[in-house]
């Protein structure tokens, strides 16, 4: 049997890794400036995330949610008081599709609406509703195509106001960072107007956090720079640094009821293992000062290079736009300097190290980076 051939790949077999370094097959060193797409939050191999899974799996492994999980309870607690949302509940799941899967269904559940406003160039997965809602018709099947769900232009206030008019609104979802779209930070001033609409017109604000949150831009959530709560914020990819874990926290003003959501595996001891050694590094490692002062190094040394055209993002969530003609500069990095970085379109570079990036590895990155942009 052959894998499904749908990942254009780097013929490259990473096989061990340690804090933003990975290692291949024949021992050739890569400092990892994109963390598998935004998922290692905390480092490669971190001692206190694999002694917490290790010693869970000595104990259990896995039951289903037909029984009390103890562990469930306690990284709730220490999420909200990470996150400062204390008040909010939690639901457990896999991934960030899925998380978002809940909070449209969610939603709806809530106010017996069905229409979703969504932004041109989003990426909320590759699921049912959550690709519905994603600005890339080459990954819509037609079985995932629906009118219920209205594109608007990115940070159209105007559009917005007329789309809350004119159609009975259930959701706005929206990262407050786009990634896929070329890392476009949502201005502040946007994030209220939809606060302000939801509240008028009774739809619920959720806050795409999976990429964009859990600290890596220096506060917990991205849409938090806008100093205005959402009703439902989905999380995944850094929440379990490569265990796969997501979830949604959910305002207090939506009541849960038996059977609304479920899942087998969401919450499961490991997987809530993992979620507490991330949440516990975070806070005793202060990652999210760490993020934002590392990250602000980043973003002033690459505005300093001629050749970039734009930078764009917050703390360690950064977007490097190129002219067209160093579209090259990323295949560059990894090839001849052993550097990873993501990319958003041909010619922009993303970056999303793990939280605790040392300022030394920063100028690794950023001297490599120089001598591409150079040659």
């Amino acid at each position: 049997m052959n894998l499904f051939d749908v990942y254009p790949i780097n013929p490259i077999n990473i096989v061990r890794g340690q804090g933003s370094l990975v290692y291949d097959n024949h021992d050739t060193e890569y400092l990892d400036m994109y963390g598998g797409h935004a998922v290692i939050s905390i480092g490669h191999t971190h001692p206190h995330y694999v002694k917490r899974l290790e010693d869970q799996l000595h104990k259990l492994g896995f039951y289903s949610n037909s029984i009390e999980i103890p562990i469930q309870k306690e990284l709730a607690q220490k999420l909200g008081k990470v996150s400062g949302k204390e008040d909010y509940q939690l639901f457990l799941c896999n991934s960030g599709a899925e998380a978002n899967e809940n909070a449209l269904k969610l939603a709806s559940f809530y106010n017996g609406k069905k229409k979703v406003i969504a932004f041109s160039k989003s990426f909320h997965g590759r699921t049912s509703l959550a690709v519905a809602v994603t600005d890339n018709p080459k990954i819509v099947a037609p079985i995932n195509e629906t009118d219920n769900v209205i594109f608007l232009p990115w940070a159209d206030e105007a559009a917005l106001e007329e789309a809350f008019q004119n159609n009975e609104i259930s959701s706005v979802i929206i990262e407050g960072i786009q990634g896929v779209g070329g890392i476009q930070v949502a201005p502040e001033g946007f994030l209220q107007k939809i606060r302000s609409l939801c509240d008028q017109y009774n739809a619920v604000f959720i806050a795409d956090s999976v990429q964009c949150g859990y600290g890596r831009t220096g506060k917990f959530f991205s849409h938090d720079f806008a100093g205005v709560d959402a009703d439902i914020y989905s999380m995944a990819k850094g929440m379990g640094n490569g265990f796969p874990v997501g979830g949604i926290i959910i305002s207090p003003k939506i009541q849960p009821a038996y059977g609304m959501l479920g899942t087998t595996f969401g919450g499961n001891h490991l997987a809530c293992a993992a979620g507490l050694a991330v949440l516990e590094t975070i806070e005793q490692d202060n990652l999210l000062q760490n993020a934002a002062e590392v990250g602000g190094y980043l973003i002033k040394e690459l505005n300093k290079l001629e050749q970039v055209k734009e930078v764009r993002g917050r703390g360690l969530m950064i977007g490097i736009e190129l002219p067209e003609e160093l579209a090259h500069a990323r295949k560059e990095l990894l090839n001849k300097h052993h550097i990873f970085t993501g990319e958003a379109k041909p010619n922009v570079i993303r970056l999303l190290p793990a939280l605790n990036l040392t300022k030394a590895h920063a100028d690794r990155f950023l001297e490599a980076f120089v001598n591409v942009l150079n040659q």
